[in-house]
């Protein structure tokens, strides 16, 4: 499918694109087609005659919802927002002094959003203005480590990350870089509070016992831990777990670990090219927990290949049996990167109609309130099945604070590794970023080049 549109100011084309992806996931949007182009569908979007641009914006946007709503004859659940923090928006609504029913009511009138997705947004802003209300914005930073290896990678990824078994003799090479940026961190950032530290990928648990031992270990010699409220790890994949390594992660101050399985279907892991079994789940988390971790974090993806709403009742019962401490609820997104949307070509490969997404996310929710969690983050994503979104659950005490941070963009994030994005928020609600390279044989040899970007934006 290939649907044309035409704006008589340009200037909204990034969210009138996000509009047209949403009403038609899959098709093709084409901007000023060309004259004869043959199309499925076109749309002409006049220019707001308002002054103030965010009431022109919004108001240009809810034309174009009521719209395409009326041309494809159903609503999306977040109305007119194409934005990946719908958060961000009720946050700002209860930090202006309204009240969540005024929030949601705000919400539902400017962004069309569904009543049930106003409510979550709202409920999910006053739950984390309450969890960081001891993060410091002023003199505190948080940090973000990537380690770019995995067993395999899997269908539906977009990360950086390369195949550990062919990057195992460089991984040295790669924490002597590695190293040398968080050398320059540690000393630009000496007097700041370090709140939140996240070690990510990729999948970190890729390293030997032994690099990872040296990573943690150059970690605490470099960073003053008295600030530290929150050290995650990402297990990640259960075939990268063995006690070794989570007898080194226990020697340090780490607090959380993801194990995760994404789906429970042992069909569906052979599918996505996970490689490895529900059984390598299960027997990784009774591993960690023998081990002495007590918030343990399972993320599950929803409208994987071939799943039903039947197989995510499945995955949700068995990770209740379980019982870990947090889980993170994603709606699949086919990114460009992902071998997933790669190899389409024209087959559906994901997500099935739009009453059974949302009937699996209500499956997942119900799961995680049953389990005692209570949902604490949220964020959305491009092409997401059902145009839903990803939230995380967690029993009280177990929320992931990094995850909320990096979503609502209220302190600095130092990332540091190939194909990380460093965020720097300044006082005046300023944020700049800067990317490191993805290719690692380009990380390793321009790292001089990766730390003066920083620099650049830190001093």
């Amino acid at each position: 499918m290939k649907i044309g549109f035409v704006l008589e100011r340009d200037e909204f084309e990034y969210d009138i694109r996000g509009l047209l992806m949403a009403f038609y996931p899959g098709a093709e949007i084409v901007q000023n087609p060309a004259e004869g182009e043959e199309l499925d569908g076109f749309l002409f979007v006049p220019a707001s005659h308002r002054e103030a641009r965010i009431d022109r914006k919004n108001e240009v946007k809810q034309w174009a919802y009521h719209e395409l709503a009326a041309r494809t004859g159903h609503d999306l659940p977040w109305g007119a927002l194409t934005g990946i923090r719908p958060t961000k928006i009720a946050m700002a609504l209860l930090e202006e002094g309204r009240s969540p029913l005024e929030a949601e009511e705000v919400m539902r009138r400017e962004y069309l959003v569904s009543a049930p997705k106003s409510a979550l947004a709202v409920q999910i802003a006053g739950t984390e203005r309450e969890l960081l209300r001891d993060i410091d914005y002023e003199d505190g930073y948080s940090l973000y480590i990537g380690i770019p290896f995995c067993p395999t990678t899997c269908l539906y990824c977009s990360f950086t990350s390369y195949p550990m078994d062919k990057w195992a003799p460089r991984m040295g090479e790669y924490l002597d870089a590695l190293e040398q940026e968080i050398d320059y961190t540690a000393e630009t950032f000496r007097g700041k509070k370090l709140n939140t530290l996240y070690i990510g990928g990729g999948t970190p648990t890729s390293l030997s016992p032994e690099l990872l031992d040296r990573l943690l270990g150059k970690l605490g010699d470099s960073f003053d831990y008295s600030y530290l409220q929150e050290f995650t790890v990402e297990g990640g994949r259960p075939d990268s777990i063995s006690p070794e390594k989570l007898a080194v992660l226990r020697r340090y101050p780490v607090t959380r670990i993801s194990i995760n399985p994404q789906t429970m279907k042992e069909e569906t892991l052979q599918r996505i090219g996970r490689r490895h079994t529900v059984e390598d789940v299960r027997r990784a988390y009774a591993m960690a927990r023998e081990a002495g971790f007590d918030n343990i974090n399972m993320d599950i993806i929803l409208g994987l290949p071939g799943e039903k709403p039947s197989d995510v009742a499945e995955t949700v019962t068995e990770i209740a049996k379980l019982a870990p401490d947090s889980l993170t609820v994603h709606a699949l997104a086919i990114k460009r990167a992902s071998r997933l949307k790669m190899e389409a070509h024209g087959t559906v490969l994901a997500g099935g109609t739009q009453e059974e997404s949302e009937e699996m996310m209500d499956i997942a929710s119900r799961g995680a309130a049953a389990m005692g969690m209570e949902p604490y983050y949220l964020y959305r994503q491009k092409n997401m099945a059902g145009n839903l979104e990803n939230v995380g659950y967690a029993r009280p005490g177990k929320a992931g604070l990094y995850n909320i941070l990096i979503m609502e963009e209220k302190q600095t994030i130092v990332a540091l590794g190939a194909g990380t994005v460093t965020k720097g928020v300044f006082p005046d609600g300023r944020i700049e970023r800067v990317e490191n390279v993805k290719a690692i044989d380009q990380y390793l040899v321009r790292i001089d080049e990766m730390i003066e970007r920083k620099r650049g934006l830190f001093g």
